[in-house]
């Protein structure tokens, strides 16, 4: 009796991870000073082959070149996120002025839909007069420090996007963005010293903003690090965690894990 009863539990979760259907994702990319051509395909690939995902990619660029006012067209629809289950934010558009452009674009994570922020997103939008997608994020940050290796420390071990991670990791050829303000709930998974500031700034976090569940990290200028599967891994933790799809142990919940042979 005990081996039909396990049987049917071990069918049950068979049935299960069959049904459950893929993550809707919506990565937006583009701007100054990155490769988004080829970031946009290494964290499609690298997340895809490591949880049940589906992607759809927006990638815009100005008409000149670097210019960073560009405002990227799927925000100017006020349903712009309807229909995904999480948004991959990895742009770089800091000079972008119009508030109630911005806070279009804070406003569906507010209302609930998960957010992941790759690096360069943290100083987008950061010439507005507006404070949402700050508070979206979880931190403040206006410039970083000089392109150099950064070694990265664990200080939330415990948490579930943070297992797996190293104690310590050498991040080479990265750039190190400051804190200059913390919002309330904001929670710090991994630091990395400042050389300019002499200080500790968080590079890793969780966040929640209104209904929504925020990840991030300041780390990824290069390819090099994004390609690196202990920044792949993170990512796809942070992803899931940020969807509620992440268990205790840091692995996907059943029917999460990715599909791909």
């Amino acid at each position: 009796m005990k081996k039909f009863a396990l049987f049917l539990a071990l069918a049950a979760t068979a049935a299960f991870s069959q049904e459950v259907k893929p993550l809707k994702v919506l990565m937006v990319c583009g701007g100054c000073c990155h490769d988004y051509a080829n970031q946009k395909m290494i964290i499609a690939e690298g997340v895809s082959a490591r949880a049940n995902t589906e992607f759809t990619i927006v990638h815009e660029e100005a008409r000149v070149k670097d210019d960073r006012t560009h405002q990227v067209s799927i925000y100017k629809n006020a349903d712009w996120a309807k229909g995904y289950d999480v948004v991959i934010h990895n742009e770089c558009f800091g000079a972008v002025t119009d508030v109630p452009f911005v806070e279009g674009i804070a406003k569906p994570h507010f209302e609930g839909v998960p957010a992941v922020m790759l690096h360069c997103s943290t100083h987008s939008y950061r010439a507005a007069k507006t404070d949402e997608w700050r508070k979206c994020l979880g931190q403040t940050s206006m410039s970083h420090e000089k392109n150099r290796d950064l070694k990265v420390r664990n200080v939330a071990e415990d948490h579930p996007v943070m297992k797996g991670f190293p104690k310590e990791w050498n991040d080479p050829k990265d750039e190190l963005y400051k804190n200059e303000k913390l919002w309330e709930n904001f929670k710090p998974l991994a630091t990395a010293y400042g050389e300019d500031t002499k200080k500790d700034h968080h590079v890793i976090w969780v966040n929640e903003y209104g209904k929504g569940k925020v990840f991030g990290t300041t780390l990824g200028h290069g390819n090099h690090t994004m390609e690196d599967p202990v920044y792949l891994d993170l990512v796809t933790r942070g992803l899931l965690w940020a969807c509620g799809k992440l268990g205790a142990d840091g692995k996907p919940l059943p029917g999460y894990e990715s599909k791909q042979k």
